[in-house]
This record gives structure tokens, C-alpha cells and sequence, in this order.
């Protein structure tokens, strides 16, 4: 009966055993370590950013009245104030990128590709403005429309409404983003590192865009790596400190489980970027190939153009002498028809001849007979 038991027990244990084997090999794709800790950005900054655009648009509509006690400082003043926007854009822009930079190491990759490009737009904006009021003022003897304020004012409520739909579309993201729920999409164009490869002809190797997305991916695991090594440290702490104060046993076993766990993840990461790693130098390897390529297709089309352009010589040169040979025969056959004028004249000359040699018969034997 003993022996039965330890039997089953022994069973029992390399079960358990085997399932926490197959435990280690869990694609954790799905479970996106980040998403738990993902950090909100502020919308504060965007914010202050609009109403301070509003404010000098209101400055920029109302400045006659605002600056009635002195008008011959109007314009002045106006474009003293568009260098100060475009000074202030200019240090908020490094704010909004660096948020976008934040938003990138989460891995929402397509997001920051999307905020990138309109974190800039606000100081083009108001770079185009300060331009555009330049062009004003040097024109300024050559148009009679408008007055020179007018026209300044008008370009500068332009500038301020364009900037002010760029911001308003960067603060609609960023609070899409701080609303999300669902899981970075850098892990989407990319298989998890335990799950069966796919062709390298995949359309993963279509995009042009595949060192930057996998720059990306390695950013977010490099960062996920180091958020659950912290974690790890953390878990350590936490058990040496359980180790040395009296507890009950339940809260060893979840620490030690959760201590399992967040090592489990961090292998699987490990061994992910490792796989990203391979796949980037077999790109890159790829591309210098295609490389090569071109290259060698390059100089194969140089060598034709140089082969091309030999047999135009040796074409021109055999029309030149097509053309002389033309020349030669048609004037062969111009001294043929005169040779043959000149012989058909010689020739009714001597029958004339001939004819005037024959004797003539005389009258009186003609009589007789």
C-alpha cells in the first residue's frame, strides 16, 4: 500500500513537472508586460499651447483698438510677437517630442509614427507665417489691395488657425492614446519568438519600413526587459524580507509563483529579442544582397548603352556610305544615258553615211529596159 502510494505521488510529481515545462514555453504575445505599467501623457502642455494661439489671435484681430494710443507701433509689436510664437512652438515642439519618443519605447509604433510627423507641423506653421508677413512687408509698395496691417493681420489669424487644427488633432491622439486598452501593435507585424517561423518571403519583408519597425520592437523589449529585471529585483526584496519575518505560508507560495512567472517572461523576452536580433542581420544581409544586385544590373546596363551606342556609329557610318554609293550609282547612271545618246547619234550618223555611199543607176538603161 506504501509502495502504491509513493508510486502515485511520483506520478503525481512528474506531471506537475511536465506542466510546468510547457509552462515555460507559453507565447506571452498576448499578455504585453507594458500594457500594465503604460504611462499616460499630458495633454496640459497642448493645451496651454492652443490658448496661448488663441490669445495672440485675438491680439492679432483686435490689435487697432488694442494698440490705439500708439499706431505707428502696430506692426512692430505684431512681429516682435510671431518671433516670440515661433520662439515658444519651437520649445513646446521638443516637448511634444519627446512625448512622442515615450510613446514610441510603450510600442505603439504606428501612433508615434502618426504624432512624429504632426509634433512638427505647429512650428512649420508658424515658420511659413513669419515668411509669408516678410513677403508682405517687402511687397508692401507694389500692393494696392489692402493696407499693410490688414494684410498682416489676415496672414496672421491664417497662421494661428492652421496651427491650432494641427495641436487640436495632436491632443485627439494623444488622448486616444491615453484611452487605449488594447496591446502595443509593435508585437503585431512580428511572430513571438516560440512560435513556429514563417518564410522569409512573408510580407514582413515587403515593407521598406523593416529596420525601423524592428528598431522599434528592440526599443520596447530592451525597455520591457529592463521594467521586469526592476520587477525581478523588487520580487527579491520582497521574498528576503518575507524570509526574515514570521508570515504564514500562503503569501511564500504566491510571491515564489510570481517571482516564476516574471522570470518565465523575462527568458521569453530574451530569447524574442534574440530572435529579432537574427531577423534584422538576415535582413540586412537581404538588402546588401539586393544591393549587389543593382549594382551588378547597373553595370550590365552601361555595358549595353555603350554596346548601344557603338552600333549607332557602325549604323551611321554604313548610311554614310549607302548614301555615297547612291550618289555614285545615280550618277553612273546619268553618264550611262548620256553614252547611250551619244552612241544612238553616232550611230544615225554613220547609217546616213552609208546610205549617201551607195551608187545611184542611170537614166538610160532605166529607159530601155
Amino acid at each position: 500500500m506504501a509502495h502504491e502510494w509513493r508510486r502515485a505521488a511520483a506520478s503525481a510529481s512528474a506531471a506537475a513537472l511536465d506542466a510546468a515545462e510547457d509552462a515555460l514555453f507559453v507565447d506571452i504575445a498576448h499578455e504585453a508586460p507594458l500594457s500594465c505599467q503604460r504611462q499616460s501623457q499630458s495633454i496640459v502642455g497642448g493645451t496651454l499651447y492652443c490658448i496661448l494661439l488663441a490669445g495672440y489671435a485675438g491680439v492679432a484681430i483686435a490689435a487697432p483698438w488694442i494698440f490705439v494710443l500708439i499706431p505707428e507701433m502696430t506692426l512692430p509689436l505684431l512681429c516682435s510677437c510671431n518671433v516670440l510664437l515661433l520662439i515658444v512652438t519651437g520649445i513646446f515642439q521638443q516637448y511634444w517630442v519627446h512625448q512622442v519618443t515615450k510613446v514610441r519605447l510603450q510600442g505603439y509604433y504606428e501612433l508615434s509614427q502618426k504624432l512624429k510627423h504632426i509634433a512638427r507641423l505647429p512650428f512649420v506653421t508658424i515658420s511659413c507665417g513669419a515668411s509669408l508677413m516678410l513677403l508682405i512687408l517687402v511687397w508692401q509698395p507694389h500692393v494696392e489691395i489692402l493696407s499693410i496691417s490688414v494684410l498682416l493681420r489676415i496672414a496672421l489669424v491664417i497662421e494661428v488657425i492652421c496651427a491650432e487644427c494641427f495641436m487640436s488633432l495632436y491632443i485627439g491622439y494623444i488622448h486616444k492614446f491615453n484611452s487605449l486598452n488594447e496591446q502595443p501593435d509593435i508585437l503585431k507585424p512580428f511572430y513571438s519568438a516560440l512560435r513556429p517561423s514563417s518564410s522569409l518571403e512573408g510580407l514582413r519583408y515587403y515593407d521598406s519600413r523593416l529596420s525601423d519597425q524592428q528598431m522599434a520592437l528592440l526599443q520596447y523589449q530592451r525597455e520591457n526587459i529592463h521594467y521586469l529585471s526592476e520587477e525581478v529585483l523588487r520580487l527579491q526584496e520582497c521574498s528576503r524580507k518575507y524570509h526574515t519575518s514570521v508570515a504564514s505560508c500562503t503569501p511564500q507560495v504566491d510571491l515564489a509563483h510570481l517571482l516564476a512567472s516574471r522570470d518565465q517572461e523575462l527568458r521569453a523576452l530574451s530569447a524574442e529579442m534574440n530572435q529579432v536580433h537574427l531577423e534584422l542581420r538576415l535582413a540586412r544581409g537581404l538588402i546588401a544582397e539586393k544591393d549587389s544586385d543593382i549594382q551588378h544590373i547597373r553595370v550590365n546596363n552601361n555595358q549595353y548603352i555603350e554596346e548601344n551606342e557603338r552600333l549607332r556609329a557602325i549604323l551611321g557610318e554604313w548610311s554614310a556610305r549607302a548614301a555615297m554609293l547612291e550618289r555614285a550609282l545615280e550618277a553612273e547612271r546619268v553618264s550611262n544615258m548620256e553614252l547611250r545618246k551619244n552612241y544612238e547619234k553616232l550611230r544615225g550618223q554613220s547609217t546616213k553615211e552609208k546610205i549617201r555611199d551607195i551608187p545611184q543607176p542611170e537614166n538610160s538603161s532605166i529607159d530601155v529596159f
